[in-house]
């Protein structure tokens, strides 16, 4: 064990032989301490490291579990671990609570990686660090290293980010903003979205209340717009603009990379158990998923869910209950009722809702309700499954993209709403569900909408695979992805990490 001060330790995996030469180049990645944000840099750390490169990946100890099969699978003289705990501070605010774990991890985690740098034979060449981490780019100027931005978001999403902490558009009516109806229109953005306030992060609304707690979290974006580039897990066929913009606008020539969809293997042609354990161990046995999928018709089945953080309230989950009950479709519900998320902690939103009771009896032979966490990439990848209702979390768009299914949106808040209107307005992919985090839908129009999402003659439906196509060709040899990852690595090699 190598431990050089008490606010860390390295207790698996943990070398100080791990070489870092010019032609492997040593970086440490940093994610955000949340799944969501975790498994996708993972992903990238994996392909960056079957690129020639080493890497220390910082965690709490929470989110190890999610690194151990990455260690498993590479030497230990090409990846490393720094397992830094962090402690998680009280606040009754929910904003204040995120900053205030934003501020946590900057207080206690950067006396550790200043301690363990000075510490290497071979520090890193960079930091590539979660854009919630914008703070790390003082970190790595203290350290003399570039600091990468990783966004588990769309560039469209971080677009909009970026737009409003720089610009701070302001509502006209403050005092009425819960039911305003006063839209906000990026002008300088690609297609010059337009949003209504509530659809705005509640972060950035607090902020133009005058909240001064939030004063960090705009320091943070900002120092993400003046760090040293920025790689997204997207794909230029879905969101070319908004890479455009990124480069021309923001970050600067060259200094702005693609490599997404960042997903394991297709069940067809990898390991099925790497995609049913992906971020944890299903309530229900995969075999049995598979089993009742197996058993269905192909592209006849809905799958219901909304991330390891949303949950429905009571008269939301009755409504898509009911819509479930009546429109006589197949589905698979995910259903989170107690409020832990998928590392078992405790969520930052109130718990969810029971289902009805009955329901599942009534729905037993067309219906599978998993209470807890759900094999998703597995299941989306199934032939049965022809739709997808999701709060259009990023990571769960590239899913659906990848697997081909129809997307019915129901965005709940942050970059959810820019999701969707990629989805449905752009890409033609997604039908609208419903887009208000505080009210429930129709159960008999959400019924109809289930029951077309499931029609293969809709024009969604062959969108949806010209999609996955256009996914799996951007990771392929050659593909735009491929060749922005091999980009993205000789900037990492070369002396243009230090310009």
């Amino acid at each position: 064990m190598f431990t050089t001060s008490e606010a860390y330790s390295l207790p698996v995996n943990s070398h100080t032989t791990m070489s870092a030469t010019a032609d492997r180049p040593h970086l440490l990645v940093y994610p955000f301490s949340s799944p969501g944000h975790i498994i996708p840099l993972l992903d990238l750390t994996e392909r960056l490291i079957s690129r020639g490169l080493s890497v220390t990946v910082l965690v709490t100890p929470p989110n190890l579990r999610l690194l151990q099969p990455l260690l498993s699978r590479h030497p230990t003289t090409n990846i490393d671990a720094l397992v830094v705990p962090a402690p998680e501070p009280a606040s009754s605010v929910m904003q204040h609570r995120l900053i205030h774990r934003f501020r946590a991890m900057q207080e206690h985690h950067s006396p550790a990686i200043i301690s363990w740098f000075a510490s290497r034979r071979n520090p890193p060449v960079a930091i590539i660090s979660d854009f919630f981490l914008g703070w790390t780019l003082h970190l790595a100027r203290q350290l003399g290293i570039p600091r990468i931005v990783f966004s588990p978001s769309a560039a469209f999403a971080l677009s909009v980010d970026f737009s409003l902490w720089r610009d701070l558009p302001m509502n006209e009516h403050p005092q009425q903003e819960e039911d305003d109806e006063f839209v906000v229109t990026l002008s300088d953005l690609p297609n010059s979205p337009s949003y209504p306030w509530w659809q705005l992060s509640f972060i950035y609304r607090m902020f133009i209340r005058g909240d001064p707690v939030l004063e960090f979290h705009r320091d943070a974006m900002l120092a993400n717009i003046d760090s040293w580039g920025a790689v997204f897990n997207s794909f230029a066929e879905i969101e070319r603009p908004y890479l455009d913009y990124m480069e021309k606008r923001v970050l600067g020539r060259g200094r702005v990379w693609a490599v997404g969809p960042l997903l394991p293997p297709p069940v067809d042609g990898g390991s099925t158990k790497a995609v049913a354990e992906r971020g944890g161990s299903s309530s229900v046995p995969v075999k049995d998923v598979v089993s009742w999928l197996d058993a269905c018709s192909d592209l006849s089945v809905v799958y219901i869910c909304f991330g390891s953080r949303m949950v429905l309230n009571g008269e939301q989950t009755a409504a898509l209950a009911e819509a479930l009950e009546t429109s006589g479709v197949h589905f698979i519900w995910c259903v989170r009722e107690d409020g832990s998320n998928s590392t078992g902690t405790v969520a930052e939103e109130e718990s969810g809702a029971a289902v009805p009771e009955g329901f599942e009896d009534r729905t037993a032979r067309r219906g599978l309700v998993i209470k807890g966490w759900a094999p998703q990439v597995l299941i989306l990848q199934h032939r049965a499954v022809g739709s997808f209702v999701t709060h259009c979390g990023w990571n769960s768009v590239l899913e659906g993209l990848a697997a081909g299914v129809v997307m019915l949106t129901w965005p709940m808040g942050a970059d959810q709403f820019s999701d969707a209107k990629l989805l449905v307005d752009q890409l033609g992919v997604g039908i609208r569900a419903h887009e208000r985090e505080d009210r429930a839908p129709n159960p008999a129009e959400l019924a109809q909408i289930l029951v077309r999402s499931v029609d293969g003659s809709i024009p969604e439906r062959a969108r949806a695979g010209e999609l996955r196509e256009a996914a799996a060709a951007a990771v392929s040899r050659g593909g735009s992805s491929d060749k922005d990852l091999d980009a993205l690595v000789e900037a990492l090699k070369s002396e243009k990490i230090n310009a």
